[in-house]
């Protein structure tokens, strides 16, 4: 039987778990402990990929919703009220919520078939390319009375951006992208009136896009944080862990019935470097949209050469050979 060990107790490792558990090979699931998200919205789609994954309809019923997008973005702007569908859900309550797998000790005396990185840890053969330098820092905040708790807010500022995510009975977190969040609420016009106390942020984080290569080789696979970073204004950071969960899994179940494993690691990196580049062609975009400053000056140009840097990745790729169906790999036409 294929052995697997995944390194990583997050979204990407648990739902790897569950696949290939429900394929009858073994699986060990190995956690790293790493602090967990205070805070993630989950649009429609993402909450569809759970649910499917661990066929559950029931994950999301009783979370708080939002249901619209307050965004004031851009010199000169004026705030849009546009619709949106979303869940709120802290990452440690969303992983409480789903599979995983107990850890069979068999494996502590024997090496595994694959290894599937899916937390922060890599591949030592694996460099982490960066493409920006966008440090992000999260506090906890108390909303106004009068602030819409079923809305998130966007707002782009002269040395970086806001994004106010409501969590429920009049709390909500505050992500502050490029300047101190102290720094950034002094020239808001739109979410430093949402707020009615602020707390000090709990230390930084990077948010900008940045990518592994290589992404997989015979007998291992990056997903999840461990393959690829993505901005939070772009990217939906909880549905792309569990596709390259999906695609991840089915690439390593492929290879235990025996096809040939080089094409499907071929197909694995092709596709999520595909994803990649759709990422940071929708940031350039947003970007350009809120350049108020030689601060996004700079995170665009460092966009454009991420977007360079995956053509030349691309160059020589001969396009998918393989197909999803359902959560099994299967040739293409």
């Amino acid at each position: 039987m294929t052995s697997i060990l995944i390194r990583g107790e997050g979204i990407a490792g648990s739902c790897c778990a569950r696949l290939l558990d429900q394929a009858g090979l073994a699986v060990w699931l190995s956690g790293l402990n790493r602090p967990k998200l205070p805070a993630i919205m989950m649009g429609d789609i993402a909450q569809k990929l759970l649910m499917d994954v661990f066929d559950n309809v029931d994950l999301f019923v009783d979370l708080p919703r939002i249901r619209r997008r307050i965004v004031l973005w851009g010199t000169d702007s004026k705030p849009m009220v546009l619709p949106h569908s979303a869940v709120v859900i802290s990452e440690q309550a969303l992983l409480s919520r789903i599979y995983q797998r107990s850890e069979p000790s068999e494996f502590a005396q024997s090496a595994p078939d694959w290894t599937v990185f899916a937390s922060t840890a890599m591949q030592p053969s694996s460099v982490e390319h960066h493409f920006g330098s966008r440090l992000a820092a999260a506090s906890a905040v108390q909303l106004r009375p009068d602030c819409d708790s079923e809305a998130c807010w966007t707002e782009s500022i002269e040395n970086g951006w806001l994004f106010l995510l409501p969590g429920g009975a009049r709390s909500a977190w505050l992500l502050s992208v490029g300047d101190s969040s102290d720094l950034l609420l002094e020239k808001s016009r739109l979410i430093q009136g949402q707020l009615l106390k602020v707390h000090p942020p709990k230390g930084s984080f990077v948010c900008h896009p940045r990518i592994v290569q290589p992404l997989a080789e015979r007998g291992w696979i990056a997903c999840g944080t461990a393959a690829v970073g993505f901005d939070p204004l772009c990217g939906d950071g909880t549905g792309n862990a569990v596709r390259e969960a999906i695609l991840g899994s089915a690439v390593i179940r492929a290879a235990s019935e025996h096809l040939d494993v080089d094409p499907l690691v071929a197909h694995y990196r092709a596709r999520v470097l595909a994803g990649f580049a759709r990422h940071l062609k929708l940031c350039l975009d947003f970007y350009t949209a809120g350049r108020c400053g030689p601060w996004w000056d700079d995170q665009l140009c460092e966009l454009k050469r991420g977007l360079d840097w995956c053509a030349q990745q691309s160059a020589g790729m001969t396009g998918f050979h393989y197909r999803l169906n359902g959560f099994v790999l299967e040739p293409a036409d």
